[in-house]
């Protein structure tokens, strides 16, 4: 698409000159500038991360989806490492363990401090 000028009696207003192009002059600007749709929803409870959906819908060249990418620190598309639900319940599970044997250790410790004072009262 080409503007030219008009002649002074038109006003000097702006006029298209050749030919429509239409759908190429659009695809050239998509291309060009680029439209980018970037999602990432996370759903957790208590903090912890259930579902995490990560969604990229790029319409664009490869430099405009780069720059794009490389402005909000999204370039890297493998899922960081983490521990995994396994992971997780392994922990959850230890910590449990560690309570157990903590509560035991203290009912032990009351039971004795209890019969310590119950010898004392019998003498």
């Amino acid at each position: 698409m080409t503007l030219a000028a008009g002649d002074a009696a038109a006003g000097g207003a702006l006029e298209r000159v050749g030919s429509a192009g239409g759908l190429a002059d659009v695809v050239e600007t998509v291309l060009d500038k680029g439209v980018v749709i970037d999602a990432q929803v996370t759903v957790g409870v208590v903090g912890i991360p259930l579902v995490e959906i990560n969604a990229r819908v790029v319409v664009a060249s490869i430099e405009t989806y780069l720059r794009f990418a490389e402005a909000v620190d999204r370039l890297d598309l493998a899922p960081a490492e983490g521990e995994g639900l396994a992971g997780l319940v392994g922990g959850v599970t230890g910590a449990v363990r560690d309570v157990t044997g903590s509560v035991r250790d203290v009912t032990g410790a009351v039971g004795d401090a209890t019969g310590n004072v119950r010898d004392l009262g019998r003498s």
